[in-house]
C-alpha cells in the first residue's frame, strides 16, 4: 500500500496541468499589453505570454516618436496612453534633459501646437513601460503575466479540430483558453496552428493590388535629389557595389 501510494504521488507531480484562462495572449507587444488590459475591462481573464523579459514591444523598446497623420483618428486605448503620456510630461518636474517650454516651442516652430491638445506623441521609452505597467496594475488579477515564455515550434498547438485548446512552451509549461490571441511580431501562433501566410510581398494578380512592391514611376518620397555613385571607386563599377546598394532595381 505504501509504495502505491507513493507512485501515485509521482505521477501526480510529474503531471502539469495546463493554467487555464478566458484569453490567452502570445506576445507582449503593445497589441498584446492593450489585449489582456481590454479583456480585464470586459470580466475576463487573460494570460499575456511574453517570450523575453520585456513587455510593449517596439514602444517601450525606443521608438519613442510615432508616426501620425490625422491625430483624430487615433481613439481607444490607443488614445489612452498618449493621453497619459501627455499627462506625464505636462509636470515641468519630468523634464530632465530640456525643460517642457523649450520642447513645446521647438515643436511649435516646426510642426504648430494645438491648444486643444489633449495627447502627446512623442515619448521616453522608460515612460512607456511605466504607463503599461499602471494599466496592467489597475487591471489587477484578471490579468497574468509570464515572462520568459517561448512556444515550442514543433508540437506547441494543441487543436481541436479547428479550434485551438492549448499552446505550449518550450519549458512544457501549458496555456488553455476559450481564445486565443497572436500579439507577436512573427505571427509563429498562428502559422502553427494552420492559418495561411505569405513571407515577403504577394505577387500584384493575388489581390488584385496595384500600388504593392517596388514603386518607381510614381515615386516622391525618400528620393535622392543628386546622384550618389552606387560604387566602391567611383565610377568604375568592376570596384563592386557599397554595402546595402542591390544590382537589381526590382520590379514594379
Amino acid at each position: 500500500m505504501r509504495i502505491f501510494i507513493t507512485l501515485a504521488l509521482l505521477l501526480t507531480s510529474s503531471a502539469s496541468a495546463a493554467d487555464t484562462h478566458d484569453i490567452v495572449i502570445y506576445g507582449g507587444t503593445s497589441g498584446g499589453v492593450t489585449a489582456a488590459i481590454q479583456a480585464a475591462r470586459m470580466g475576463k481573464t487573460a494570460v499575456l505570454i511574453e517570450p523575453t523579459k520585456f513587455l510593449g514591444g517596439l514602444t517601450t523598446g525606443g521608438l519613442g516618436a510615432t508616426d501620425i497623420g490625422n491625430k483624430k483618428c487615433v481613439g481607444g486605448m490607443s488614445r489612452e496612453f498618449y493621453q497619459r503620456v501627455f499627462k506625464y510630461y505636462a509636470d515641468p518636474a519630468n523634464w530632465k534633459d530640456q525643460t517642457r517650454d523649450e520642447y513645446f516651442a521647438s515643436k511649435a516652430k516646426r510642426h504648430g501646437n494645438d491648444p486643444n491638445e489633449d495627447a502627446m506623441w512623442t515619448f521616453e521609452p522608460h515612460m512607456a513601460t511605466k504607463i503599461y505597467d499602471d494599466m496592467l496594475k489597475e487591471a489587477g488579477d484578471k490579468v497574468t503575466v509570464v515572462f520568459s515564455e517561448r512556444l515550442d515550434l514543433k508540437n506547441g498547438v494543441k487543436k481541436d479540430g479547428a479550434r485551438i485548446t492549448s499552446i505550449v512552451m518550450e519549458s512544457g509549461r501549458e496555456f488553455a483558453g476559450m481564445m486565443f490571441i497572436d500579439a507577436s511580431y512573427e505571427g509563429d501562433l498562428m502559422a502553427k496552428a494552420g492559418v495561411s501566410y505569405h513571407v515577403g510581398r504577394e505577387a500584384n494578380e493575388v489581390y488584385g493590388e496595384q500600388l504593392n512592391g517596388v514603386q518607381t514611376t510614381h515615386a516622391f518620397s525618400h528620393q535622392f535629389i543628386k546622384n550618389v555613385d552606387p560604387y566602391v571607386k567611383p565610377g568604375d563599377p568592376s570596384s563592386g557595389l557599397l554595402p546595402g546598394i542591390e544590382k537589381d532595381p526590382g520590379v514594379e
